[in-house]
C-alpha cells in the first residue's frame, strides 16, 4: 500500500525529479510570515504616528510654557518697580510732563528745529509732549494742501 507522500509509481516525491515538496512548503510559510509581518507594521503604524505626534506636541507645550513663565517673570518685576514711588514720579515726568508743586518746569516748543524745519544734530531727539503732538495735528489738518 502507498503512504500519502509517495508519487503513483512508488518512488518517494522528494526524490522525484523536479522541485521538491519541501522548497513549496517552506515558500508558502514565508508568504504567511511576510503577511503576517506587514500585518503587525500596519497596526504598530498608527500608534507610533500618535506617539510621535504628541511628543512633538508636548515639546511646543513646553516651549509656550517657557515663555509663560519668563513673561510672569517681567511683569512680576514691573508690578514691583510701578509699587515703587519713586518711579512712578519719574516716569510721569518723563511721559506726561508733571512738575511737583513747588518746581517750575519749562517746554520750550521751538527748540528742536531750524530755520527749515529740519531737526537739530543736538544729540538724541526726546519726543514732544502729547499735547503739542495733538496741536500740530490739528493745525496741519486746517492749512490747505
Amino acid at each position: 500500500m502507498a503512504r500519502q507522500g509517495d508519487a503513483p509509481d512508488g518512488r518517494d516525491e522528494q526524490t522525484r525529479p523536479g522541485r521538491p515538496r519541501r522548497a513549496h512548503a517552506l515558500t508558502s510559510r514565508a508568504a504567511i510570515l511576510a503577511v503576517v509581518v506587514c500585518a503587525i507594521a500596519l497596526s504598530l503604524a498608527y500608534p507610533v504616528r500618535e506617539y510621535v505626534a504628541q511628543r512633538q506636541e508636548i515639546a511646543a507645550l513646553q516651549a509656550r510654557e517657557h515663555k509663560a513663565r519668563k513673561q510672569v517673570e517681567e511683569l512680576a518685576q514691573r508690578k514691583q518697580r510701578l509699587g515703587d514711588r519713586a518711579h512712578i514720579e519719574r516716569e510721569a515726568r518723563r511721559r506726561l510732563h508733571y512738575c511737583m508743586p513747588d518746581e517750575k518746569c519749562y517746554i520750550v516748543l521751538d527748540g528742536g528745529t531750524d530755520d527749515e524745519g529740519r531737526a537739530r544734530d543736538a544729540g538724541p531727539q526726546r519726543r514732544p509732549p502729547w499735547y503739542e503732538t495733538l496741536w500740530r495735528s490739528v493745525e496741519a489738518a486746517d492749512r490747505p494742501h
